[in-house]
């Protein structure tokens, strides 16, 4: 069980991978997503504050990093660490709780874990360029040594 905290960098990736939108919009799947990412209880016409999508960003992480404590019983380091909140801050929990990724990762398969990021990348069944990309971001960032 890990007590690691997404870090400054990996805090600043995830924001400039979602973006950042003070007004609800449609994301690429039609989910009603406003702040950097956030989609729970969004409605169309909610505006926000900066510093209410900066709250939504800590909650979100949060949850994200919970996840991490919660299924992978493997070490990581804060890159590992970092890129493995930003997948689950866009796939959601469940996904990743079921997912190949989380089971090669607990067998210790860590290299084999990084290969199953790009699989990640379509929304409603279709490849979007845009979550290849940050797949293949998230998988360099998993596999980069710390320190």
């Amino acid at each position: 069980m890990t007590k690691q905290r997404t870090s400054q960098e990996g805090r600043e990736l995830i924001a400039a991978r979602e973006g950042e939108e003070l007004e609800a919009y449609l994301d690429g799947g039609g989910v009603w997503t406003i702040g950097v990412g956030h989609t729970l209880h969004v409605k169309k016409g909610d505006v926000i504050t900066k510093e209410q999508s900066d709250k939504f960003l800590e909650d979100d992480l949060h949850t994200a990093e919970n996840a991490i404590k919660l299924y992978v019983n493997t070490p990581l380091n804060q890159n590992m660490f970092d890129a493995l909140v930003s997948l689950i801050f866009n796939i959601g929990v469940g996904a990743f709780k079921s997912s190949t990724l989380l089971k090669l990762l607990n067998m210790g398969l860590l290299k084999e874990a990084a290969e199953q990021f790009p699989r990640w990348n379509q929304d409603n069944g279709q490849v979007v360029a845009g979550l290849t990309k940050r797949r293949l971001s998230e998988r360099l960032q998993f596999l980069t040594p710390y320190g």
